[in-house]
C-alpha cells in the first residue's frame, strides 16, 4: 500500500491505522507532512491510542496549527481594516474562509497566503488601499505583472512590509484565459457577512471553488488536501434541505458541472464522502489517473510517477490558456 493510500486510510478511518509498526508510522507521517495534512491527520488523532512518540509530535502540531489559524485570522483582520474605507466587503477564501466560520474543513488545516475575493471594478481601489496599509509588491518583474493583470484571476501577489505574510486578492476563482467562466458577480452577491464583518462564500459556492482549485486551475499539487475540505464541506453542507439540487444549479452556473462531478466521484472513492450519485454520474476511466496523481507519494514522503506528474503539469497550463499563448508563455519562463 502507497503512504498516500495510508494517509488516506488514516483520515477516513484514524481506527484503521492504529496498529501500523514503526516503518508504517514514518511512512504516514511523512505523507501527512508532504500533503500539507499533518494538521488534519493530528486532529483526526486526537484521543486515539497511538505510541507515545507519535502522540508527541502530534500534540506539537496542534500546537503549531493552533498558533497558525490565529495567525490567520489576525491577517483576515487587518485586510478588513485596510479596505474599510473603500467600503469593499471582504470575502474570504480557502482556508482562512474555513477557520473563520468554524467549519470542520478548518480543524487542523494548514493556511498559507491570505485570500480575498473583491468585485473585479473595485481592484484599483482595493489595490491603493492596501499599499498604502502596508503590503508591497513581490512580482517586481514587468512580464509578471502584466501576465497577472491581463489574464490572470488574481492581481499580482502583495506580502505585508512587518508582519511578513502574502495576500492573494482575487476578482473570480479562475484564470481569464480558461474555458469555464465562472459568475463571480453572482458569487459576491450571495456571500455570507460573519459577525465580525468578514464575508465567506455560500455554501454551494465555496464547494465549487474548492473543486475549481483542484480539478480546472492545477496539476494536482496538494490534491488529498483539497479533496479533504471537499469531504468535510460535503458532510457539512449536505444535511441542508435542497442542498445537492443547488450545487447542481451553481455548478451549471459556474461552468463547472464537470469538474464537480467528478471531484464527488473521487472524494467518495477516497475518502466515502457521502455523495449525490445522480451529480456525481459514473464512474469514468480517467478517474483512475486523477486517483493515481493523487496517490503519488512514497512511504518518505516523495513524489512518485514523474510521467503522470508531468502530463498532469501540461495539462493544468492547458486549461489555463490557448494553445498559442501558452507557447509564448513558456518560452518567456524557459529563457530566464
Amino acid at each position: 500500500m502507497s503512504a498516500a493510500r495510508l494517509l488516506v486510510r488514516a483520515l477516513r478511518d484514524p481506527a484503521d491505522v492504529l496498529d501500523l509498526d514503526a516503518a508504517g508510522w514514518t511512512a504516514l507521517l511523512a505523507a501527512a507532512r508532504a500533503e500539507s495534512l499533518i494538521g488534519s491527520l493530528a486532529h483526526r488523532l486526537e484521543g486515539q491510542p497511538v505510541p507515545k512518540r507519535v502522540a508527541r509530535l502530534l500534540e506539537d502540531v496542534r500546537r503549531d496549527y493552533a498558533y497558525a489559524r490565529t495567525q490567520a485570522l489576525w491577517e483576515a483582520e487587518m485586510a478588513r481594516r485596510a479596505l474599510a474605507p473603500t467600503g469593499v466587503p471582504v470575502i474570504l477564501l480557502k482556508g482562512t474562509a474555513y477557520v473563520a466560520a468554524g467549519l470542520a474543513a478548518g480543524q487542523g488545516r494548514s493556511i498559507g497566503d491570505l485570500d480575498i475575493l473583491v468585485p473585479r471594478e473595485r481592484l484599483d481601489a482595493v489595490e491603493q488601499a492596501l499599499l498604502a496599509a502596508g503590503w508591497e509588491w513581490v512580482k517586481p518583474d514587468a512580464y509578471d505583472d502584466l501576465y497577472y493583470r491581463r489574464w490572470m484571476h488574481e492581481l499580482p501577489p502583495l506580502m505585508h512590509q512587518t508582519r511578513d505574510r502574502m495576500i492573494d486578492v482575487h476578482h473570480t476563482i479562475l484564470p481569464l484565459t480558461a474555458r469555464p467562466r465562472p459568475d463571480a458577480a453572482a458569487m459576491i452577491a450571495e456571500s455570507i457577512e460573519l459577525v465580525n464583518g468578514l464575508r465567506i462564500l455560500g455554501p454551494e459556492d465555496m464547494v465549487i471553488h474548492a473543486v475549481a482549485h483542484l480539478f480546472a486551475d492545477g496539476d494536482l499539487a496538494g490534491g488529498l488536501r483539497n479533496l479533504w475540505d471537499l469531504d468535510r464541506l460535503l458532510r457539512a453542507f449536505s444535511a441542508e434541505d435542497a442542498f445537492w439540487d443547488r450545487l447542481g444549479e451553481r455548478a451549471e452556473r459556474h461552468q463547472l458541472r464537470r469538474p464537480v462531478a467528478r471531484a464527488l466521484r473521487l472524494a467518495r472513492r477516497l475518502y466515502g464522502t457521502p455523495v449525490d450519485v445522480q451529480l456525481a454520474g459514473r464512474r469514468r476511466l480517467s478517474d483512475r489517473l486523477f486517483e493515481a496523481r493523487l496517490l503519488a507519494r512514497n512511504g518518505w514522503g516523495q513524489a512518485t510517477r514523474k510521467g503522470l506528474r508531468l502530463a498532469f503539469y501540461i495539462r493544468s497550463h492547458w486549461l489555463r490558456m490557448p494553445p498559442l499563448m501558452l507557447a509564448r508563455h513558456l518560452l518567456v519562463k524557459a529563457s530566464r
